[in-house]
């Protein structure tokens, strides 16, 4: 067996994907699974953000409007799916700091704890790791555009998958 499949096969983490309405309010999340290298769960679920929400802008990026999220579930009552995913697990996201930041945020509003799911203060990030390998620009869709990675950009389960890919790549 050679080098890069028995690393791509040591390979457990989880990639996650936020979209937001206004600042660090999710209206969707994206999360992959990855065990021993492979896809091995996929979740995905709309999110209604505190008084269903949204700045013009993000509407714009990602095609989510209120009367999408106006009968979802809270973050609060997402939040038990995310945690199974997270807990004790290395997790990736493209702009980890954004992404990282959304989760932190949305666990203090709802007065959950960050320390609970027992991962790293900062995750794996695709952006640095591609920007190391001199790729520029960074953003998901150039990154997956260079890598042959299929994209819907801005839909997050389409994120998150592609985050997954990218880091299997490295």
């Amino acid at each position: 067996m050679d080098f890069y499949l028995f690393k791509i096969l040591k390979m457990n983490f989880t990639a996650i994907d936020f979209e937001t309405a206004t600042g660090y309010h999710p209206c969707s999340v994206g999360i992959v699974t990855v065990q021993n290298g492979i896809i091995v769960d996929e979740f995905v679920t709309l999110i209604k953000p505190p008084k269903n929400e949204y700045n013009p802008f993000t509407i714009r990026v990602h095609g989510i409007y209120p009367k999408d999220t106006v009968n979802s579930k809270s973050f609060a009552q997402v939040y038990p799916e995310i945690e199974k995913r997270l807990k004790n697990r290395v997790v990736v996201a493209h702009n980890e700091s954004f992404d990282r930041n959304v989760l932190m945020k949305s666990m203090l509003l709802h007065g959950l704890n960050y320390e609970d799911l027992n991962i790293a203060p900062k995750w794996e990030c695709t952006v640095k790791i591609y920007k190391a390998k001199g790729l520029k620009p960074t953003k998901l869709s150039d990154c997956c555009r260079e890598m042959k990675i299929q994209l819907n950009h801005h839909e997050a389960l389409s994120d998150a998958r592609a985050c997954a890919k990218l880091y299997m790549l490295r």
